[in-house]
């Protein structure tokens, strides 16, 4: 009796000790925080310790079970935080949360609140998503490269690796009877790698921001600079973008143009061109400079002032960041913008996303220094 309850009891444990590895819940994450000293806060300097100057501060659990046959369960869930008071930045998991299927051979299919193609396929292209920091994406994040927004709602597709080649798309729902089109959004994107090489393009549309708190986006995605506009009621994003690493440098050049129509018919374009290059100048070394130019046209009659189109900013950004290990890093960086022209308003307002201190004047510089540790 006792033999056989011993046999019963090792084939368990070798069940079981197969069925755990089979499956994997990691936890992980990057906190980032420093000192940020900005200029032109209602005509004053503003010190302040800040979170997330280079990296959103974030942590998440990522889960993956292998049901046999190359295909797995995956999930993400994913909260960023404030480390300064601890307080999350929207609800429990703001960032992400999803759930799907994957196969090496047939992509991936995810259900949840996401990332858009624009963010995926042409945010690796630039400064901001890459080695630059959450003040060098484009005036207040117009085109969302930086991630300002994830859809609710949202059905994903990725494809796998094609000899280089990538594609995707996202459709999330307005969840709402008898008002399919109000509030949803869809997008797509592609992207191309060889060798040091890479390519990137994505469009993203978002309809009726405003008739549906439950549907892809509660308010509007996109925080207008200009108050004469108003809330939009459709979004278009769109972008390409390249670039190409050789040994210790890479740099690469995008444009997005993101358009917000009103329910009037009036529009506003936002047009931003950036370049932008990094080079390791040793192994923990890096620094790194880009600059965007933004210009911004349409045909609200409100917004311009004897049909002038001359709005427009100039963003410039340094950076060098010291790695102290694989997770952790101690960095410096200094960015500066400046506006060019007015608005019927009178102003053309200057403002860092990630920064809720918009300049008092038509040019603003920050200057963060601080640690990130990534586990």
């Amino acid at each position: 009796m006792k033999k056989n309850l011993a046999i019963a009891a090792a084939v368990a444990a070798t069940f079981a000790s197969a069925s755990y590895a089979q499956s994997s819940v990691t936890l992980y994450g990057i906190v980032d925080a420093g000192f940020t000293y900005t200029t032109n806060v209602n005509d004053n300097a503003n010190y302040a310790l800040t979170s997330g100057n280079i990296q959103a501060s974030r942590w998440g659990l990522r889960g993956v079970e292998d049901l046999g046959g190359g295909l797995k369960t995956i999930f993400t869930l994913e909260s960023g935080f404030d480390v300064m008071n601890g307080q999350q930045n929207g609800g429990l998991f703001n960032r992400q949360s999803y759930v799907g299927l994957t196969q090496e051979q047939y992509g991936t299919l995810t259900f949840g609140r996401q990332f858009d193609s624009m963010f995926d396929y042409v945010g690796p292209l630039t400064a901001v998503g890459t080695w630059g920091g959450t003040y060098m994406a484009h005036i207040v994040d117009n085109d969302d490269l930086n991630g300002t927004f994830s859809l609710n709602n949202a059905v994903k597709y990725a494809s796998p690796n094609l000899a280089g080649f990538q594609f995707g798309g996202l459709y999330a729902f307005s969840n709402q009877a008898g008002g399919f089109a109000v509030n949803r959004a869809y997008s797509a994107g592609m992207s191309y790698a060889y060798a040091g090489l890479r390519l990137g393009a994505a469009y993203t549309q978002i309809n009726g921001v405003n008739g549906n708190g439950g549907g892809a986006v509660q308010g509007s995605p996109f925080a207008n600079t200009f108050g004469a506009f108003g809330t939009s009621n459709r979004q278009r994003n769109w972008g390409a973008g390249a670039s190409y690493a050789y040994g210790p440098m890479i740099g690469g050049v995008v444009f997005t143009q993101s358009r917000l129509d009103d329910p009037a018919g009036n529009s506003v374009r936002y047009n931003n061109i950036e370049g932008n290059f990094r080079y390791n100048l040793t192994p923990a070394l890096g620094i790194g400079a880009m600059y965007t130019y933004t210009n911004v046209n349409g045909s609200n009659s409100v917004l311009y002032a004897n049909g002038s189109n001359s709005a427009h900013w100039h963003q410039f950004g340094l950076q060098a960041d010291y790695a102290l290990s694989k997770r952790t890093d101690v960095y410096l960086e200094g960015v500066g913008m400046w506006g060019a022209g007015e608005n019927a308003v009178g102003i053309t307002q200057v403002g860092f996303r990630g920064n809720a201190n918009f300049s008092s004047s038509k040019n603003q510089g920050i200057v963060t220094t601080g640690i990130r540790h990534r586990f």
